[in-house]
């Protein structure tokens, strides 16, 4: 039998993905002795939805830069947002290590 290697330890959701679509599971894991009646229970979705009111303008632009980005529009949104985000809390912590 092949010996298995470690799985490492992460810091967060991101570097995990990121290992698992680079590396395969094979490798890690002994499927073999895997439950084929394991079911997760209350699993809840990492993602929430919203309803967001936007002028028809600025979905239209949106939309418009999504594309040229070859990027669906919500996506294009959330990482909008993530930027903004990142860049508020970094701007408030330079303010407060002042």
């Amino acid at each position: 039998m092949k010996k298995l290697k470690k799985i490492p330890k992460f810091k967060n959701e991101k570097q995990e993905k990121e290992f698992w679509s680079k590396n395969d599971s094979v490798d890690y894991i002994d499927w073999s002795k895997a439950r084929s009646d394991f079911k997760f229970s209350n699993l809840k979705p990492s993602t929430e939805t919203i309803s967001l009111r936007l002028s028809k303008s600025m979905l239209n632009e949106l939309k418009t830069i999504a594309n040229e980005k070859d990027v669906p529009y919500q996506s294009f949104i959330k990482i909008i947002l993530d930027e903004r985000i990142k860049n508020e809390i970094k701007r408030k912590s330079v303010r407060h290590s002042i």
